[in-house]
């Protein structure tokens, strides 16, 4: 990396140089943002993780940009046409698209008009054209009927699209025109009537948008997204655009160096052709590629910030639990589990059947049960009247979302841990390690199939998963995890391991037994030191024999607090116990060449709270008692309900009635809320007030605001 690039990168960003270069010298040595962002916060100057995520995708984009410009590069050496001044002009530049605009001249391409017209000897005609210099030309000299140029006319035509080929090629021209795609162009659409008269009720979905127009730099992601599915369907037609008077006079400003000049006409169809044939057809194709990038960057956003609410939501922890799958007609699926969320017993209850309450109430008796989870599908509401008319109050009774779980129990990961057994069984013992930790058991399922996305299929995909395992990568490492309990899909997410050298610890731990020490995990085949370095922070050991396994001190930091003991007089142990108890010590004589008072303050928050968790505490919710389904509702209601889901324009709450009620986002607050975000999050608990009920399409409509 040049001294130019890592300028740049400091412009971009904000983050000097030197910096940069430090934290580009990490990750290309192996190291991942989790442990950068905890580890390494004196190279970093304490950037987070969102910043540090950025800054390696910046720099990934700086790679890809530099191997396209040595492909250009070697591409131009090959045919002789590389200059000094040529190379120098493109590794100059640090904009793909103006890469691209540079090459434009120079690139190989299939025969065109113009290529047509320079065989036909029409490039001098076409050189006058573009030099616009006063005077009359013989055009006729030019007409050459055997190179199938008839008369004048023909003549003019081949010059002008040669013209207009080169006028196309212009880089200035094209870095003009395409602010003023950025800045004015209008994102439109309009129905495409034969289509939707043939497939009516496939329309419907986009009526919205059969005369539709807007400025390009106010479309939010979900209006941009649902168009382009309807143009991809055929039901709409969709362009992104300057007014053409605006382009053109763009065009005329910078081409135009003769407003006198004998053959005006020519020039002005030329450049009216160079525009709408060659111009407009591909900024405008750059363009809504562009707004593509945008909305699905906002859309992924949204995905990745109710993701991660999901994910850190507060768990139950290790209590003994009956988790139930309600159903109907084939009964509720009963599952029994232990603290540790291992299968106890299952079996099938039918509610409606007499000694349906006593086997409940026997079987907590038995197992000692602290609690129920029941999932929040069809005849969940009931369910969950049955069991706690049918259990003392000291056992609460849980609603738990259960969307994914079906995709989870029918998966690989289920069938590997469950192979007996009937996958509504599975179901059911999902749903109650959600309850236990929704973090160890959400990792199991693809994120998309959780149900907290806005148009998720039409994003891009590769950039939809990334952005997905990064929010995954990140909630597991922040709260750490237990290296003798954890499942291969929940090691897989933990710095430095990957899906390999998870499965290698969990046969290593059937093999060997539980690991007793983190220096234990190099005993792992495969697991190398650079692997160590990044997960051992990571990993937790309860009741290890030291007592810093069990905590987020990196290893390579033991010695460090082992000298702050024993200069205080006792043990790690000891030393822990006085944090704790709010005895406070001066960092400042620890302070070395690789650690510094950011890496000290960490350390010392580990000694008070070992292995703390970020999440919150767990408190149980309950929905209103007198309201199952959509019937019982009534306008100007108020109901607790739970945020199931954000989106650009709004929330989904559930009410407890197998329908989320719509809180629109000018619903939310008496002022005006940009983004839903600033208001709820996910799983958030909220009072709502229910101000319109759709029964015929089973809509409803809440709100905030009294």
């Amino acid at each position: 990396m040049t001294d130019n690039d890592l300028n740049w990168l400091a412009r971009q960003t904000g983050v000097p140089a030197n910096r940069i270069r430090q934290v580009a010298e990490l990750f290309a040595g192996g190291a991942t943002v989790p442990f950068v962002a905890r580890y390494r916060k004196e190279v970093t100057g304490g950037l987070d993780e969102v910043a540090l995520l950025q800054l390696r995708d910046r720099l990934d984009a700086l790679e890809q940009l530099h191997k396209r410009c040595a492909n250009m590069l070697d591409s131009l050496r090959e045919r002789n046409l590389l200059t000094p001044e040529l190379e120098a002009k493109f590794t100059a530049i640090y904009s793909l698209d103006e890469l691209e605009d540079c090459y434009l001249p120079y690139k190989q391409k299939r025969k065109t008009r113009a290529a047509v017209a320079r065989e036909r000897g029409l490039e001098p005609l076409a050189n006058f054209l573009l030099a616009q210099q006063n005077g009359f030309l013989d055009v006729k000299r030019f007409v050459n009927p055997e190179k199938e140029v008839p008369d004048a006319d023909a003549a003019w035509q081949g010059a002008r699209d040669i013209a207009a080929e080169t006028v196309s090629e212009n880089a200035v021209l094209r870095k003009e025109l395409r602010g003023l795609f950025q800045h004015r162009a209008v994102f439109a659409a309009k129905v495409v009537k034969s289509k939707a008269e043939a497939k009516p009720d496939e329309a419907a979905v986009f009526r919205d948008y059969f005369d539709y127009a807007e400025p390009a730099g106010r479309v939010p992601s979900h209006r941009a997204l649902a168009v382009m599915r309807g143009h991809e369907q055929g039901f709409l037609s969709m362009q992104l655009r300057p007014d053409k008077a605006d382009a053109l006079a763009l065009v005329a400003r910078l081409i135009v160096t003769n407003r006198s000049f004998t053959y005006r006409d020519q020039l002005t169809a030329m450049l009216d052709d160079a525009y709408a044939r060659l111009l407009l057809p591909s900024l405008e194709n750059e363009s809504v590629g562009l707004l593509k990038q945008k909305a699905d960057a906002e859309a992924i956003a949204v995905f990745v910030s109710n993701l991660k609410k999901l994910l850190l939501e507060a768990p139950l922890g290790q209590k003994r639990l009956l988790a139930v799958d309600p159903g109907i007609r084939t009964g509720c699926k009963t599952a029994v589990l232990d603290a540790q969320g291992n299968l106890l017993e299952h079996f099938i209850l039918f509610p409606e059947k007499s000694d349906a309450a006593q086997r409940v109430a026997d079987v907590c008796a038995k197992h000692r049960l602290e609690a129920v989870a029941v999932g929040n599908g069809t005849a969940g509401r009931e369910t969950e009247a049955f069991l706690r008319a049918a259990l003392p109050a000291t056992i609460p009774v849980i609603s738990v979302n259960e969307s994914g779980a079906s995709i989870y129990s029918a998966g690989d990961v289920a069938r590997k841990e469950f192979p007996d057994l009937d996958l509504t069984i599975r179901s059911a013992i999902s749903i109650g390690r959600r309850l236990q930790d929704p973090l160890a058991e959400l990792i199991k399922i693809d994120p998309k199939s959780i149900g907290v996305g806005q148009y998720q299929h039409d994003v891009d995909q590769d950039e939809l998963k990334k952005a997905l395992d990064d929010a995954v990568t990140g909630c597991v490492n922040a709260v750490g995890v237990e290296l003798n309990s954890a499942s291969a899909e929940l090691l897989t997410y933990v710095s430095g391991l990957g899906p390999k050298l998870a499965v290698g610890i969990v046969e290593t731990r059937a093999a060997r037994g539980p690991f007793a020490s983190r220096e234990e995990l190099k005993k792992v085949k495969g697991l190398g030191p650079k692997a160590f370095e990044q997960c051992a922070g990571f990993l937790r050991l309860r009741n290890a024999a030291n007592p810093l396994d069990a905590s987020g001190v990196h290893p390579e930091r033991y010695a460090l607090v082992e000298r702050m003991a024993k200069d205080h007089g006792g043990s790690v142990a000891e030393l822990m116990k006085q944090v704790a108890a709010g005895t406070d010590f001066d960092l400042k004589p620890y302070v070395g060449a690789d650690v510094g008072l950011p890496t000290l303050e960490d350390i010392r928050k580990e000694l008070a709270k070992p292995g703390r968790d970020p999440r919150p505490e767990f408190h149980p919710f309950a929905f209103a008692e007198n309201v199952h389904s959509i019937d019982d509702l009534k306008i100007g209601m108020k109901l607790p309900g739970v945020v199931t889901n954000v989106t650009q324009f709004g929330a989904f709450v559930d009410l407890g009635i197998h329908h989320d009620g719509l809180l629109h986002i000018s619903k939310m607050a008496k002022r005006f809320i940009r983004d839903p975000q600033e208001i709820v999050a996910v799983h958030d608990r909220l009072t709502v007030t229910v101000i319109e009920v759709d029964r015929d399409r089973q809509r409803i409509s809440l709100s905030l605001v009294d």
